[in-house]
């Protein structure tokens, strides 16, 4: 069975590092909204991010301007 997750992929081994490493990240939507928090996973569609208050949000993937990883 073929996936669209291609894990040779700079972008997908990128937030696959933010994940291992519990990096908390500002993910940005295009509607302009910013969810700040840690990724807990993703999968080809989608991402999931907890805040501070352990929140917990699905986005989809296309709905995503940028993940910065914060300092």
């Amino acid at each position: 069975m073929l996936t669209d997750f291609d894990t040779s992929l700079p972008s997908i081994r990128q937030v696959q590092n933010l994940i291992k490493d519990t990096a908390t990240v500002e993910l940005k939507l295009l509607t302009g909204d910013i969810l700040t928090g840690k990724i807990l996973w993703q999968d080809p569609q989608c991402v999931a991010i907890a805040d501070q208050n352990g929140q917990k949000t699905t986005v989809w993937k296309q709905a995503i301007a940028y993940i910065k990883p914060q300092a």
